[in-house]
């Protein structure tokens, strides 16, 4: 039985998702890869991060756009297009985002800060109180979106400020040239570049936002949040807590007719849900990015220790308690770790439900009802994960040689992976609107076109930066 398309809510109360998928980011692109580029070419590549979050926009307005219409996660109609999908997810994600790359540049700060020799036991630490602080929680959901609101306002701000202090005119100049893309000495990218700049620029390019299988967790808190016909949907979220029965699980979503009515209230949904992504997602992001590089750029600019692992943020520290303050400069690095252990936790938080979403979809079959353990599945995968990065460390610890663990080396990595997953799902998530939604739902041609764009363009950097390191 079909149900009507149901009424807008107001702004204000739409605003959430965003956030989360945004503070997603601010560990790896904004606070890291992006600063670690400025540091060591300079502002010139600043274009870059800017074009790498509108491609993001586009992209996750078109995971949003089936999770409106269908009221079910994207993970649903991929499955029913390619049965292989799940299995895909499940595998990519936990690759992409088990290295743990963010809560060792996390570690790498705290234990600077503190004193401590090496971040492998810290590191180790964390993770443990990652999954206790998840695995503790009664309301997930509620939990990451208080917090990452509560950092952004408060981080973003602290950022800005400090830039406004640290920044001469002349850098804001070069920023906003860099924004062009016009660099010192160089156009778009610097010339003779060292070995493994490809890799970084493309991980930071693909980190310029969520980044990876993240992006598609939107149409996840596009259901959960009850947008769209995302009101009809079981909210999932519940199940994933400490329940100790099997339960009733229904992860497809409710029809509707395509009529006058229907289609006003899609496209005022629609309008709502550009415009809060765009304020959020888009313009605090860009703002972020921007600001993270300037600061970079002003105090660390030049230092041959920069390509050093993320030393560069070290450095800004050091920098900014030698310009202002001791204190100052202690506090911006104490912000940068609980930035990158706050964004550690929400991508353990995600990831866990991307995979155990997936693996619910093979588990239940064609009717994606039935009974079954997702809280289980859920906590198997997160603790999973934490185990993964636990060993990585351990391993480093008895073989420091091989220097596994080191931020840098896990950051680029994972980013490079999810790089390649982001081709994928742009494909697949381009192909299921095309082929499921009706056409007043589906895409204006302009924006199948960007698609089109972002889907050559992952696809053919993931080719060179493989044949840069391989061949």
């Amino acid at each position: 039985m079909s149900k009507e398309f149901p009424e807008t809510i107001s702004l204000t109360k739409m605003l959430g998702p965003s956030f989360i998928i945004l503070a997603l980011g601010l560990g790896s692109g904004e606070v890291i890869l992006w600063p670690l580029l400025s540091s060591n070419y300079g502002l010139g590549i600043a274009w870059g991060a800017l074009l790498g979050i509108t491609f993001q926009f586009f992209m996750n307005m078109e995971i949003e756009r089936y999770a409106l219409v269908k009221g079910e996660s994207v993970f649903v109609g991929m499955n029913r297009i390619w049965r292989w999908a799940p299995w895909w997810f499940i595998i990519s994600t936990f690759i992409g985002f088990g290295l743990p790359g963010i809560i060792a540049s996390s570690a790498t700060t705290f234990a600077y800060v503190f004193g401590f020799e090496s971040h492998e036991w810290i590191a180790i630490i964390f993770l443990i109180t990652i999954g206790l602080i998840i695995s503790m929680g009664k309301t997930v959901y509620d939990m990451m979106e208080k917090v990452t609101r509560t950092i952004i306002f408060l981080g973003i701000p602290f950022i800005l400020i400090l830039t406004f202090f640290v920044a001469k005119g002349i850098d804001w100049s070069v920023l906003a040239q860099g924004l062009m893309g016009i660099g010192d000495g160089y156009r778009f990218l610097p010339k003779d570049p060292e070995v493994g700049f490809l890799a970084l620029f493309l991980g930071a390019f693909a980190y310029a936002g969520a980044g990876g299988n993240l992006n598609l967790t939107q149409s996840i808190y596009i259901r959960e949040k009850g947008y769209g016909m995302g009101k009809y949907s079981q909210k999932i979220a519940g199940l994933f807590q400490n329940a100790k029965k099997e339960q009733k699980v229904k992860l497809a979503g409710e029809n509707f007719k395509a009529d006058k009515q229907n289609i006003k209230r899609f496209n005022e949904w629609w309008k709502l849900v550009n415009t809060e992504h765009l304020m959020i997602f888009w313009f605090l992001g860009a703002l972020a990015m921007s600001l993270l590089m300037l600061l970079a750029y002003a105090t660390t600019y030049g230092m041959e220790s920069n390509a050093t692992g993320i030393q560069f943020v070290i450095n800004e520290g050091v920098a900014i308690g030698a310009m202002l303050a001791p204190i100052v400069g202690t506090i911006f690095l104490l912000v940068v770790s609980i930035m990158l252990f706050q964004t550690q936790l929400g991508i353990m938080d995600s990831t866990s439900r991307i995979m155990s979403e997936n693996l619910a979809l093979k588990k239940l079959g064609k009717n994606t009802s039935g009974k079954i353990h997702l809280s289980k599945i859920y906590f198997l995968f997160l603790w999973a994960q934490v185990i993964f990065g636990i060993l990585l460390f351990l391993l480093d610890l008895a073989f420091p040689a091989i220097h596994i663990s080191e931020p840098k080396f896990l950051l680029i990595l994972g980013a490079v992976i999810n790089a390649f997953a982001m081709f994928v799902h742009v494909g697949l998530v381009n192909w299921m609107n095309f082929k499921t939604l009706e056409k007043p739902f589906q895409a204006a041609i302009w924006r199948k076109l960007i698609m089109s764009g972002v889907f050559v363009f992952f696809g053919i950097f993931s080719v060179i930066v493989f044949w840069d390191k391989f061949f």
